[in-house]
């Protein structure tokens, strides 16, 4: 009798889990029977639309969060990296925004000298954060092909600036011949950026459209310039002639020296010479973003060193053209 109470339990507990089992499979066959009826009810256009609503959330969370795809427009860190390369941006290495322009999420890590980095021009005007959020939802479901962005010539506007962190906290920069030297914060000695580099193996290219040779030729013809104008024409622009020497601090100390010395009593020009000769500063909390085409580029020498707070990202590869395809240094 025990025996076969022992052995009607063990039939009764296999019955109880074939039962389970077959609802089970009953209601997850249901389940699938009804999605798919549901989708040959559903109309085509507005299943194509959540599908495409869906990809671009994904989209959006990838591109705000992970990576963000990004063309090349200008040649300030050639041969680095080319116009028309199209390059991925690691989003998520200095802490991503939480949204376009709002409440940066911390990170462990911070910009660090030679980094390439990515940040929001200080040129730039927002058209909001509807906009913002669109306008990248394109960009980044095409590859960084379509950008509705445009100013009203038709061109691109230049949102984000790419370009490579030469100045930390505490440092302080000029240039020699066209050289750039570097005293580091806590140093009392002045380094050159290329031996620097060499002893570290950093082998991107310092691109030059001024060599030390021509330097003294092209000084004089500034001096020369000065004297014959002896007066800045209009109003006093405290950055009209770094801008019009394309950021050379060299050739703007030349500049303000000679008329100095015609006019001594104006502070404009004492004021500007001083600057350029004591040469970059960088406050605590910011990076002095350069670009490697050194003589032609629009960056950290016009519009001052970036907050880390505002550097979204590090560039990481270019995917685009084929041949080009290669790590980002």
């Amino acid at each position: 009798m025990l025996q076969m109470s022992s052995k009607a339990k063990q039939i009764d507990f296999f019955d109880k889990i074939q039962l389970v089992t077959e609802k089970f499979l009953t209601y997850r066959a249901r389940v699938r029977r009804i999605k798919k009826e549901k989708r040959k009810a559903k109309n085509p256009i507005l299943d194509w639309i959540e599908a495409f609503l869906w990809a671009a959330c994904m989209v959006l969370l990838i591109n705000q969060y992970l990576v963000q795809a990004y063309r090349i427009p200008s040649g300030s860190m050639i041969y680095t990296l080319n116009i028309g390369d199209h390059v991925f941006v690691n989003k998520i290495v200095y802490g991503p925004e939480l949204l376009p322009g709002f409440l940066k999420l911390p990170s462990v890590f911070k910009p660090k000298h030679n980094d390439i980095i990515i940040f929001e021009s200080p040129a730039y005007i927002s058209r909001g954060t509807v906009f913002d959020i669109t306008q990248r939802i394109l960009y980044m479901l095409t590859l960084s092909l379509v950008d509705i962005d445009r100013d009203e010539n038709g061109e691109p506007r230049v949102h984000f600036l790419i370009k490579r962190a030469v100045g930390q906290g505490g440092d302080r920069l000029t240039m020699e011949n066209g050289r750039l030297k570097i005293r580091f914060a806590g140093e009392d000695r002045w380094v050159d950026e290329i031996e620097y580099n060499e002893q570290r193996g950093w082998k991107h290219n310092v691109t030059r459209s001024i060599y030390e040779d021509q330097y003294p030729a092209y000084i004089a013809s500034v001096e020369t310039e000065a004297r014959n104008s002896r007066i800045l024409s209009g109003p006093f622009e405290s950055n009209a002639e770094s801008v019009r020497f394309n950021g050379n601090i060299e050739l703007t100390k030349a500049w303000y020296e000679t008329l100095r010395k015609y006019d001594p009593h104006n502070k404009n020009y004492s004021r500007e010479f001083a600057r350029n000769r004591l040469g970059w500063y960088i406050p605590e909390g910011r990076i002095l973003p350069l670009g490697d085409n050194r003589d032609n580029s629009h960056d950290g020498r016009f519009f001052g060193p970036v907050k880390k707070s505002k550097i979204l990202g590090k560039g990481m590869i270019i995917y685009w053209p084929l041949p080009r395809i290669r790590g980002i240094n």
